[in-house]
This record gives C-alpha cells, structure tokens and sequence, in this order.
C-alpha cells in the first residue's frame, strides 16, 4: 500500500531553519548581520563606503554585494572594506546558500558587522530570510516618497529605513515626513535615518543605531535562539 507523506511543512521550514542557523552561528562569533534592500541606484554602496569610514580602525565590517551582474560595486568598496561579490546571473534577490558561500570565503576572519547589500530591488528580497539580524530599507530621494505605500512589504519587513540622497532635497519633489509615514502606517516601531553618504550629513545617528543594535540583537539571538 502506498503511502502519502506530506511535505510541503519540511519544504517551508527548511530554509526558516537554515536562516536561523547562520543567525546563531554569527552572533555567537560576535558578528552582526545587517541585509540592507533598495531598488537600483538608492545608494547602498555609497552608505556602506561612509559607514566604513566612519568606523575607520573602530568598528571592523565584511560586505557580501549582491548583483545580476558586474562586479563594479564591489571593486567601489573594496578599498574601503573586505568584500566578496555574490553574482546571481539572473535572479532578482540574493539566496541563502549564496551569502553563506560568501561568508565561508572570509576564511574565519573576525568582523563586527557583516552587511548584505542585496539585489537592487524592492519586491522579491523582502521574502527571503539571509539570517540577518536586522533589516533596514533604503529609499532615495530621487525615487519619489511614495515607495512605502507601493511596497509595502519591503518596508513592513525591515527593522530601519534609510532615507538617502537628502543633499538632493532642494532639488527633488519628496517629503520626509510623508514618506515616513507611509512606512510607519505598515510598520510603527521603523527608525527613520535620513542622510546624505557624500557629504556625511546624518550618518553619525545611522552609526550610532547600528552600534546599539550590536549589542541589543546579538544578545537577544544568543539568548533566545530567535532572530
């Protein structure tokens, strides 16, 4: 006789478990992991260079840049930071297995943070968990302020939003305020950092939360086994 074996619990808790592992496996070695999304061009690979001069001999970080293609974001911040460029060859987000292939080649080195800079866009990375510990949404001036209230599962999801590019401001028709409402209206408890990477207007605060946020996620994974 045969039998029905249902799968599709194993299918989904799979990768929920796998997620969770590397989560652990970090933040035992101390290092936090921060998955950082936004459409094209929103400036992630400006942030992570200033975030890394910021820190300069202080804080040690490792970035996983993830692309369709091209290695040239990577070769930007490589003189800044160590950086392993992850390229999907098509796929519209980063995967798990990848970013710990990524992590693997870092050869035991020890970082405080390790940041994911994700496929440039706003729909699919949000439903796939890298075993980060914190999510943050980045979004442009550039891009219009009504991001939140189109996608608002990207937004939902991450712990912090980045409004970048705000030495644009006089320029381009966006409202701060009106686009941290839209994001909060979807998830109230988001930090909202507006800043400018280039002239480093608003980066000391985006510093600062990451360092609270070493302390407070690290210890909260170790201690509860959660993410």
């Amino acid at each position: 006789m045969n039998r029905v074996i249902t799968v599709e619990r194993t299918l989904d808790a799979t990768p929920r478990m796998e997620a969770e592992r590397f989560r652990q496996l970090l933040a035992g070695r101390g290092t936090l992991v921060v998955n950082l999304l936004s459409s094209p061009g929103s400036g992630k690979t400006s942030l992570l260079a200033a975030t890394a001069q910021h820190w300069a001999g202080k804080y040690h970080m490792a970035v996983l840049v993830g692309d369709i293609a091209t290695d040239r974001d990577a070769q930007r911040l490589a003189p800044h930071v160590p950086v392993i460029q992850l390229t999907t060859g098509g796929a519209c987000h980063l995967g798990l297995p990848l970013v710990q292939q990524g992590w693997e080649r870092f050869a035991e080195q020890a970082f405080d943070f390790l940041f994911i800079e994700n496929v440039g866009n706003l729909v699919c990375p949000s439903s796939h968990d890298l075993g980060e510990h914190l999510r943050v949404v980045m979004l442009a001036t550039t891009e219009g302020d009504d991001k939140p209230a189109k996608y608002p599962k990207a937004f939902r999801t991450s712990h912090a939003m980045v409004i970048s590019k705000t030495d644009l401001l006089p320029y381009v028709p966006f409202d701060v305020s009106a686009a941290a409402a839209d994001a909060r209206s979807v998830r109230p408890d988001l930090e909202v950092f507006p800043l400018a990477s280039l002239s480093g207007s608003g980066l000391e605060p985006w510093c600062d939360f990451l360092v609270r946020q070493h302390g407070l996620r690290l210890a909260e994974t170790v201690s509860t086994g959660g993410g």
